[in-house]
């Protein structure tokens, strides 16, 4: 089945008086700046070919000028452009006549606006109900769904005040429940969050997350800031000048940016905050299913390691090493591996974000199992992979216990 839900292919905008005429020129290659040097034209957009999957969140960004907000406003035709085709749910958008494109925008698409868009004179209650009322609701049941909303984005009570009388994080979870409230499919945010504070910005993030594993809304969400984009995004796309130099899944762009500029871009990424542990986890090697000692031993002699991780049908258990498993078999080469044989190795999440893994790791006389919700083993997280990816390598004397790190790695 497939989930792409919005598919834009070949989009160009060439801004200007007489773009169709021009547009030669942007095919031939000619840049950004020559164009408007020759024509007095701005090339807005350039070859976009982006695919937006159903329930995603899909982040646009790029420094300012990018053409990022010029894109957004493609989807929902606030800008036509100069060539090329948006389709939703196989439908092209620019084939829309008026009253087609107004029944699309009131009830496919709702957006968010920087700077929240709302309006002054009306109650907050009003103001989430607007669309509602745009849609046609009767006045009773669009004010019953903006009560309810206000009370999802945490704002109930503040159903009587104007938006004169709120905060900017107040205002925004207004904006947000507005266009929550049209039960629109498609949700465009461009850059919603960027005129809060940050530990505002911070708290919209975190609802917006916690938002969507209910809603699951497709979400197109437009920003300037890597780290926002990192912390939100399903997929990213990167835009220069209005081209797209890289889109991908953000562990991805983190880890393997295409080019210098999206290098430039993730340079300064804590990426202890930005992954998790199952983004950099190696593969779960070393399983020791059998339930003898006399088993266990015989399969540990196939690794290349001195450990190995239990597993049954009920998931990980636990750590058994080589020498341990020798002991019991000179005492008793039949006897039933159980927990008296395992080591105490904690689990990683494989949900779980690399900053709060660290120190486990480092004080682990083992790479660590990582387990899945189920408790199944899914791969290991080792000190030498947390300090290639972190950017540690160089370091000499980092140390685990009483042990160097050079030390460690012999079972790493």
């Amino acid at each position: 089945m497939d989930d792409v839900l919005i598919r834009v292919e070949k989009l160009y905008k060439l801004f200007g008086n007489n773009p169709k005429k021009y547009m030669p020129l942007v095919h031939e290659g000619k840049t950004k700046d020559e164009i408007l040097a020759e024509t007095g034209h701005t090339l807005g957009l350039k070859d976009i070919n982006l695919s937006i999957n159903k329930g995603e969140i899909f982040v646009i960004m790029g420094l300012s000028g990018s053409g990022k907000s010029t894109l957004i406003r493609h989807f929902n035709r606030l800008i036509d452009p100069t060539e090329g085709m948006i389709k939703v749910e196989g439908t092209d958008v620019m084939q829309l006549g008026t009253k087609d494109l107004e029944q699309f925008r009131r009830h496919k698409m709702s957006m968010v606006f920087q700077r929240f868009g709302l309006l002054p004179h009306k109650t907050v209650v009003e103001n989430v109900a607007y669309g509602l009322s745009i849609q046609g609701v009767g006045k009773a049941e669009s004010k019953k769904k903006a009560v309810q909303w206000l009370d999802t984005v945490g704002l109930a009570g503040y159903e009587d005040q104007y938006p004169a009388q709120l905060s900017g994080g107040q205002q925004q979870r207004v904006g947000l429940a507005r266009a929550l409230c049209t039960d629109a499919e498609i949700l465009l945010m461009d850059e919603a969050f960027s005129a809060l504070d940050p530990l505002i910005r911070s708290e919209m993030q975190d609802q917006l997350i916690e938002l969507q594993q209910t809603l699951h809304k497709t979400i197109i969400f437009i920003t300037h800031d890597l780290d926002e984009a990192l912390r939100l995004g399903d997929r990213i796309a990167i835009l220069k000048d209005g081209e797209i130099v890289q889109q991908g899944e953000p562990e991805e762009i983190l880890l393997h940016p295409a080019t210098d500029y999206v290098e430039a871009f993730v340079r300064d990424v804590n990426r202890a905050r930005a992954l998790t542990v199952e983004t950099v986890m190696k593969d779960p090697a070393y399983r020791i299913t059998a339930d003898t000692i006399e088993g266990a031993l015989q399969q540990m002699k196939g690794f290349d390691k001195d450990y190995g991780y239990i597993v049954n049908e009920e998931g990980y258990q636990g750590v058994v090493t080589a020498e341990k498993l020798e002991e019991a078999y000179s005492a008793n080469k039949d006897a039933h591996l159980t927990e008296e044989y395992y080591e105490e190795v904690e689990p990683l999440e494989q949900e779980a974000v690399l900053e709060t893994v660290i120190p486990n790791t480092l004080d682990a006389d083992y790479p660590l199992p990582v387990v899945d919700e189920d408790g199944q083993l899914t791969g290991r997280l080792t000190r030498g992979t947390l300090a290639e990816v972190l950017g540690e390598s160089d370091r000499d004397d980092t140390k685990t216990g009483s042990r160097t790190r050079d030390e460690a790695g012999k079972k790493d």
